[in-house]
Parts: structure tokens; C-alpha cells; sequence
């Protein structure tokens, strides 16, 4: 059965067995009419071939083009009338929406900065002094690994892994999760671990990574103040918090070509609808996913 033949079997049901209204089966069939396209102009000629990239593929076309959330919320619902639809009439096996999420009608995009942005901000610390080899190793990491400013702040010298290149995170709830990081992120922080920071621990004794001026633990405070403070002298206008880094991460890594799942992982996300948020700026990903991947792109 081809897209088209499935969508009209359920418009013939709502109009028959639902009783809905004309004027609302007509607008069904515009939505439905729509995502059919997407999917042809991708190579897909039926609903078993769908999958959840194709779906996220569409959400993240629909959104670029400034489609308003409350519309776009309205298209998902239709498609999830569809797909209960042929679930019961065993057109398919499997939702491929089970995962998705709609958009919140009052939603905010996460800011996030612009690779030329992030170069001037990791190279804002002057690395002549204890405090600036901390600084430069904090923001390098915090950027690397997409860190929370309770994870940064939190973080031990036995969850860098240097051998492998990883850090092992301590997120929400306790939950534990491998972050691969770079090697200049993880020489920044070498340096500062050798040497700035045993200046700074003045004979302290623990196992916190990122310590204060006096040897004890950074507080989330002290994280947003030099944040702030690097951020202006790289002359980033815009209001700079720990989360831009995390989302900076999560943005860019979407733009070199990391898929969801990997994203998922490495954010700590539990649910992937949590990373679906990432999806407007990787339109252009998901369609070379699908151009490579699907048999037919």
C-alpha cells in the first residue's frame, strides 16, 4: 500500500466511522499530504519504510522554516492519528513516533555560539599564571565533554581517564556516563594538573579537579563569574552561561555529523526527546544520514 493509499483509508475512517466534520478531515489531509511529500522526496514510497530519523528529519525541515509550534504540533498529532491507524489495521509494525515528542508552544531555543565564538572564548584565559592554566583547562572541558557546572564543579581526579581519553561523569541522579574528550582539551588539562593546581591546593588534600584560589572547590558562582569574565573579553555580546557551552557542544557536535543516540549518551539524557530539542540546526545531517543510509537515497 503506498502513502497515499493509507492516508485515504484513514480519511475515509474519520469521515465515516469518526463522523468528523468536513473542514477537519480536509485539514488532516493537508498535513498528511505535506509529510507524504517529505518522505517521497527522500525515497520513501511506503509507511514500513519510516523510520524515526525520517521523522525527526521532517520536525527538524518543518521548524527551519519558521513553521509556528502550534502548527507543527498539529501535523505530529495527525501523523499519530495515522500511525495508530495502520498499527490497528496492520499496515505497520512499529510507531516509528514512539520516541518523539511535540514542540512546546512556548518553547526557547538553547543559545549556543558559533565556532569562531568558541575559539576566541578557550583562548581568552592567558596561560602565564595558576588561575589562567585553570581557566583555560575548565573551559576547554567544560566544552569537550558538554559538561553541566555541577558536573565541572563536582569533578574528581579519578573520573579523568586519560589512557582512553575520557572522562567518567557523575550526572543527574548519580547515573555515571563515559564522555570521550579531545587531546587539546585533555592537554590543557594535564598542564593544569601538574602544575597550577598543586600551586593552588597550598597542601590541601582531596580530589577535586577544579579548585579556587584557595585550594578548595570552585562554586557554581565562581564557574558563571569567570564565564563572564572571559566571555567579554572575547567580546561575546550575548549573555554566556555554563549551559551555552553544553548546548555549544551539543550543536556543533549535531553539525560535524554525531547522530542522536551518541548525543543522548554523551549529554546524559535520558529520554532522547531531550536531545530532539538539538534538531534545529541538523537538518543538513539528518539528510545526508538518510541520503547514505536508506537503500534508496
Amino acid at each position: 500500500m503506498s502513502l497515499s493509499q493509507a492516508i485515504d483509508s484513514y480519511l475515509l475512517q474519520l469521515a465515516t466511522e469518526r463522523g468528523l466534520a468536513a473542514n477537519t478531515v480536509e485539514a488532516y489531509a493537508e498535513d498528511l499530504a505535506h509529510i507524504a511529500r517529505f518522505l517521497e522526496e527522500n525515497g520513501v514510497n511506503s509507511w514500513p519504510r519510516v523510520d524515526t530519523l525520517h521523522a525527526l528529519a521532517y520536525l527538524a525541515k518543518i521548524q527551519a522554516t519558521g513553521l509556528a509550534p502550534a502548527t507543527r504540533a498539529r501535523r505530529l498529532s495527525a501523523w499519530r492519528g495515522l500511525v495508530r491507524f495502520m498499527l490497528v489495521e496492520g499496515f505497520i509494525k512499529k510507531d516509528p513516533l514512539a520516541e518523539l515528542s511535540g514542540p512546546n508552544l512556548n518553547e526557547h531555543l538553547p543559545e549556543f555560539l558559533s565556532q569562531e565564538e568558541v575559539r576566541r572564548l578557550l583562548n581568552a584565559p592567558v596561560a602565564e599564571n595558576a588561575l589562567g592554566l585553570r581557566d583555560r583547562a575548565l573551559l576547554e572541558l567544560m566544552y569537550a565533554a558538554g559538561l553541566r557546572v555541577s558536573e565541572v564543579i563536582n569533578l574528581e581526579m579519578s573520573q579523568v581517564q586519560f589512557q582512553v581519553g575520557c572522562l567518567l561523569v557523575k550526572g543527574k541522579g548519580g547515573k555515571e556516563r563515559l564522555v570521550p574528550v579531545h587531546q587539546t582539551a585533555l592537554k590543557r588539562l594535564q598542564s593544569y594538573l601538574e602544575g597550577s593546581r598543586l600551586a593552588l591546593m597550598a597542601g590541601a588534600r582531596h580530589e577535586i579537579v577544579f579548585v579556587n584560589n584557595k585550594g578548595g572547590r570552585l562554586s557554581r558562582m565562581g564557574v558563571w563569574k569567570l564565564l563572564r569574565k572571559y566571555a567579554l573579553k572575547a567580546g561575546l555580546t550575548a549573555q554566556i552561561s555554563p549551559h551555552t557551552l553544553r548546548h555549544t557542544f551539543a550543536t556543533h557536535l549535531l553539525e560535524g555529523g554525531a547522530d542522536l543516540r551518541s548525543l543522548q549518551l554523551m549529554l546524559g539524557h535520558s529520554d532522547i526527546s531531550t536531545t530532539q530539542v538539538y534538531t534545529h540546526v541538523s537538518q543538513g545531517h539528518l539528510t545526508q544520514v538518510h541520503s547514505k543510509y536508506h537503500p534508496r537515497g
